[in-house]
């Protein structure tokens, strides 16, 4: 668009980059932008600079964020001071948390695959005497708590004794594993539990699409329920990312 000479408006900053002006306000009240000065009656006049600004908070500030969001807030506000380095050198900080989720991800897919594999081969023998769900969190690493959620959201399922404790088989223990593993590398209980339906299906080449793609019709969808693509999109955003600054302070010489 055309945006005509500086000094902006809040308006127009707010146009060139998509949102609404409270929104640019925000940032500024948050830090993410370089001080702006006032006209005498107090209207604040944007420089092409606070645009540039703009523009780079508007590409790393949404989130969630892989890794956690201090060195995305950090990073803008670096650029904000004109700290190009550190600006930078966030910014890889956030590359490099992203890159590390991506990898478990991708093990975890790869864990999955050779679980599915392995338990058609087998047919899932159950010789091993069954465990209590106390005796069953120790082995898996994971809390009593956590096993009653997976229980209650169907990802594991469980016999029962004579007196109404739950008994963990091999079969249990090993979609326990396979949960955990899921869980730990950052996918949702809903992408999990779309896995094991196609799992049940006899779909094994469908088992990593089902992790990342939702239900049609789904009312409520989360990064986690489509994590690999979130993953996919933020290793793009970390990049576009390093690009503006690259822009910001070819512009500033």
């Amino acid at each position: 668009m055309r945006r005509g000479s500086p000094p902006y408006t809040v308006f127009t900053i707010a146009r060139a980059v998509g949102v609404h002006a409270n929104t640019v306000r925000l940032y500024e009240e948050w830090g993410l932008l370089p001080p702006i000065p006032r006209t005498p009656k107090g209207y604040r006049q944007y420089s092409a600079a606070h645009l540039e600004q703009m523009r780079l908070a508007r590409i790393a500030v949404p989130g969630p964020f892989p890794g956690g969001g201090e060195p995305v807030y950090a990073l803008v506000r670096e650029a904000a001071k004109g700290h190009w380095g550190r600006a930078c050198a966030l910014a890889r900080v956030y590359a490099g948390n992203v890159e590390a989720e991506y990898a478990s991800s991708q093990k975890a897919c790869r864990e999955l695959r050779h679980w599915a594999n392995r338990r058609v081969l087998e047919k899932a023998g159950d010789e091993a005497a069954p465990l209590h769900r106390r005796e069953a969190a120790r082995r898996l690493d994971v809390t009593v708590d956590a096993l009653r959620s997976w229980e209650r959201n169907g990802l594991v399922r469980v016999a029962k004794d004579s007196l109404g404790y739950c008994l963990y088989r091999a079969e249990a223990l090993h979609r326990g594993a396979i949960v955990r593993s899921l869980r730990t590398a950052g996918y949702s209980i809903t992408a999990i539990l779309r896995m094991f339906r196609e799992y049940e299906r006899g779909n094994l080449r469908g088992l990593k699409r089902a992790l990342d793609v939702p239900a049609p019709g789904a009312d409520v969808v989360y990064v986690t329920d489509r994590w690999l693509t979130t993953l996919r999109e933020h290793r793009r955003r970390a990049r576009r990312i390093l690009r503006q600054i690259g822009v910001m302070k070819q512009g500033r010489r």
